[in-house]
């Protein structure tokens, strides 16, 4: 079996780990199975590289930038590989570039994969080798290193598992699955068997960290078989896959919560073709990406229209909007950068009764306010208080019980 594994930052934080790590692909070298590595940084290194950036400037260049946090990766797959043939196994590393990993433009830091010419990877496997490769980058077809997004090693080892026709891809974390919410903040989460793409999709992208959404939404294209599960013990993980169901189960699997939401209203704008589009095309060109759109009925030919961000481009986007009021005429913006959301997922949840009432229900009666209500066949989120976040999931935890067995 061809299995593509990949390992997380928290699983090779230290040389203790790494050595770990290299366990347990070695066993499963000796069971059989060709094994392709894929690692992340060591712990908070890419963190760490960030800050050091800043230290010099306030706004690194972004190539200059990718060209530093990707050295993270090399430095984890090095160890790796030399760990793996420190214990008898023969292995290699490889970085972005000679894993064959190709990006179709120079958008730094959000680095989309074009294409994968795995020859490399294929030839070290023919050879009997264990390639360990850097995730969370590639290269551009002018040679430039362009990495993927934070937490995109997931995308890694997708699109190799992939363009190798591997048999699963695993996810290898400090965490034994995936849970119904997560377990640090609410201890009676439970963890899942497994769960459909679908479902995963929509967690990743209302904030859970466990997978990287463009990752599983490129593993359900292909119906990839994906397999979170722990690093660190021995334990059944969560099977994540395109199962399909003969009716609706009409209930919430899981809990996604994020604190990193600012929201933007526009004040008094003309309500008249093409406004909108005038208002989020400076945004677009300048890489920052809208999450919410929100716009009220219209009085006397004027609306406010509201739209969320994340938290960290919210001082690139307050920069833009006194030009782009003027440009569309609108009376003036207000901003918030202290909010979060909290979402319940579930395939059926929006065609079944009592799902929104209760959610609704339930955040009334801990206190908490809801700024903005979003959803999607199989989601609703709520935008709240960030500090009021972490209260929000645990009283819809306990509200969809979801700590019981299904």
């Amino acid at each position: 079996m061809l299995v593509v594994q990949k390992y997380g930052g928290s699983s090779v934080a230290n040389a203790e780990l790494i050595r770990n790590v290299s366990r347990r692909i070695a066993r499963r070298v000796a069971a059989g199975d060709r094994v392709v590595a894929v690692v992340s940084a060591m712990g908070d290194t890419t963190d760490d590289l960030l800050a050091l950036a800043q230290s010099i400037t306030d706004e690194p260049n972004p190539r200059e930038l990718d060209m530093l946090v990707a050295t993270g990766e090399q430095v984890s797959c090095a160890l790796v590989a030399m760990a793996l043939q420190a214990i008898g196994v023969d292995a290699v590393s490889l970085t972005g570039q000679q894993a064959g990993i190709f990006t179709g433009s120079q958008q730094h830091q959000a680095g989309r994969v074009s294409r994968v010419e795995g020859d490399r990877v294929r030839q070290e496997l023919e050879a009997g080798r264990t390639p360990v490769v850097a995730g969370f980058q590639g290269i551009t077809e002018d040679f430039e290193i362009v990495t993927l997004g934070r937490g995109a090693s997931d995308l890694t080892g997708i699109v190799l598992a992939i363009a190798l026709g591997a048999d699963r891809y695993e996810n290898c974390k400090d965490v034994t699955g995936i849970y119904t919410t997560d377990p640090r903040i609410e201890p009676l989460a439970r963890q899942l068997k497994d769960i459909t793409y679908e479902e995963m999709l929509e967690l990743a992208t209302q904030g859970s960290q466990v997978m990287h959404n463009r990752a599983v939404e490129l593993a359900s294209v292909y119906n990839l078989p994906i397999m979170v599960t722990s690093s660190m013990v021995d334990a059944p993980g969560t099977l994540i896959h395109g199962g399909t169901e003969l009716e609706e189960r009409n209930r919430v699997r899981a809990i996604a919560h994020d604190t990193d939401v600012a929201k933007v209203t526009v004040r008094q704008v003309p309500d008249r073709p093409g406004i909108a589009a005038h208002i989020f095309e400076p945004l677009a060109e300048a890489g920052i990406s809208v999450d919410t759109i929100v716009q009220n009925a219209s009085d006397h030919n004027l609306t406010d229209l509201t739209f969320t961000i994340g938290r960290k481009d919210l001082k690139r986007t307050e920069a833009l909007m006194p030009s782009i009021c003027q440009s569309v005429g609108a009376g003036s913006y207000v901003a918030n950068g202290e909010l979060g959301k909290v979402s319940i997922v579930g395939v059926g949840i929006q065609t079944a009764h009592g799902y929104a009432a209760r959610m609704f229900r339930t955040l009334y009666d801990a206190g908490i306010n809801i700024e903005l209500i979003t959803t999607s066949e199989i989601r609703l989120t709520c935008i709240i208080e960030a500090a009021k976040v972490h209260d929000a999931v645990r009283a819809l935890h306990a509200a969809f019980e979801l700590e019981k067995a299904e």
